[in-house]
């Protein structure tokens, strides 16, 4: 499509999509879907190569939150039978980071559930770094807490963190729709004081949430001002049990519109395949990694997901490469030095586990594989 091509050419001259031009992406018909991604990955490619940045989730504290947001499996008053446990000792949530490394994770995300992290809290997350750094030391710290206080992100900030994630999640406009023990105003403010407390600021958004498209493109605009290093796009998880069970609407196709579009508005950032992948792109999910650069690995806060080995595969067999642990994932510097973006490509081993002797369907007892 010829407004697919101007747009990825201005793009990679410098410049970033304008708000006409982000509906317009999301605009595109179903037919479209393949020139709105090869479009995208044209300027994914030229920032980041055939690498993908892993992260993994490690969750402090599950369940009991007092904050009623609508999406979220351990709200006020949740019925989700999401896991409830308070806060992982220092020592488990090394462990349980090891699991993410050992999968080529180099990005660690420490989450508790909460409003907001009291200067105990802080104390406490101080020591899991500190524990996890003594195992892992190059490994990237990102903190979610919720809202921020005065001078706390400067506290994390010397405990070792490196970065801070609050996502806005959807338009302001609408966000009283979502939650309304904080507002808009509050997750604005957070990200700013996370930036301002020394700490790369993560904040993305959530699909899926009963929003137009001009709310996807207000909300990705507001994200662009508050000027994060990655942005997470997470897919709704309509677990049952919330206000917002049963929103099924999301396709596969309007997920990579979705995820194209944020890439022309932030072509140089990171951006994450978040929660609910694995439910909404399907057997999509390896296109999307042509426009997204990084991707969260195995599990999230309160469902599963897709399993670590099948991720990996899924990067190998799409022509992808998992990012180092020492090599940097934006590219103002390599660029700077005149240093190449890309990695080159890694050929994966063969498979040799994928042939298996049919034992069900005609000439057996047993019912068929249909």
């Amino acid at each position: 499509m010829g407004i697919l091509d101007e747009l990825a050419g201005r793009v990679l001259a410098g410049g970033r999509a304008t708000r006409d031009e982000a509906r317009a992406v999301l605009g595109t018909g179903d037919d479209d879907v393949l020139d709105v991604v090869a479009a995208a990955a044209r300027v994914r490619q030229r920032y980041f190569g055939n690498r993908v940045k892993l992260n993994y989730l490690v969750n402090l504290k599950s369940g009991r939150c007092p904050e009623d947001c609508g999406y979220c499996s351990q709200r006020l008053g949740a019925e989700s039978g999401a896991l409830s446990y308070t806060w992982l000792t220092p020592e488990q949530a090394a462990a349980a980071a090891d699991a993410g490394v050992a999968g080529g994770a180099k990005r660690v995300c420490l989450v508790a559930s909460g409003r907001g992290p009291t200067d105990r809290d802080i104390d406490r997350v101080a020591r899991t770094i500190a524990a996890i750094r003594e195992r892992h030391a190059g490994l990237e710290v990102c903190a979610c807490l919720g809202l921020l206080g005065a001078g706390q992100a400067a506290r994390l900030r010397d405990a070792g963190a490196d970065a801070y994630n609050h996502n806005l999640n959807t338009a302001g406009e609408r966000y009283a729709d979502i939650c309304t023990t904080h507002t808009y105003a509050d997750r604005v403010s957070t990200v700013t004081q996370a930036r301002l407390g020394g700490l790369s600021a993560c904040s993305g958004l959530i699909a899926g949430l009963g929003e137009s498209d001009e709310d996807l493109v207000d909300v990705v605009f507001a994200l662009a001002d508050l000027a994060p290093d990655s942005v997470p796009v997470n897919f709704l998880i309509p677990f049952e049990g919330t206000p917002m069970a049963g929103r099924w609407h999301l396709t596969p196709q309007r997920c990579l519109r979705i995820l194209a579009m944020v890439r022309f508005v932030f072509p140089d950032v990171e951006v994450r395949l978040a929660g609910g992948r694995e439910i909404h792109l399907r057997t999509l999910q390896p296109l999307a990694l042509h426009i997204a650069n990084a991707m969260f690995l195995g599990d999230y806060l309160t469902s599963e997901g897709q399993a670590g080995r099948a991720d990996l595969e899924m990067i190998s067999d799409a022509g992808f490469v998992v990012e180092a642990a020492g090599e940097p994932t934006l590219p103002a510097a390599r660029s700077a030095a005149g240093l190449p973006v890309g990695t080159a490509a890694e050929v994966a081993p063969a498979r040799t586990d994928l042939v298996r002797l049919r034992r069900r369907g005609a000439g057996t007892d047993l019912p068929p594989n249909a």
